[in-house]
């Protein structure tokens, strides 16, 4: 096997969480607006939650990305 292929597959499978991620906040946020849905006097409390969910789960998205760039450019 050539090293530029196992460089482009080793980055599509370090991409593969990218999807999981955008599961995760799509949870994330289907929460949120059912919980705000249910109890509106309750939305600075969650949405403030809500959002450090989506940060710490984008963080994971961003490792993953740096990880396939290390892996193509390095």
């Amino acid at each position: 096997m050539d090293l530029a292929a196992a460089r482009y597959i080793g980055a599509g499978l370090a991409v593969i969480a990218l999807a999981g991620v955008g599961v995760g906040i799509g949870n994330i946020f289907a929460a949120l607006v059912s919980a705000i849905g249910r109890n509106p006097a309750a939305r600075p409390h969650v949405f403030g939650l809500g959002i450090l969910g989506f940060a710490l789960t984008e963080a994971v998205a961003l490792y993953a990305l740096v990880i396939a760039f290390i892996i193509l450019f390095v």
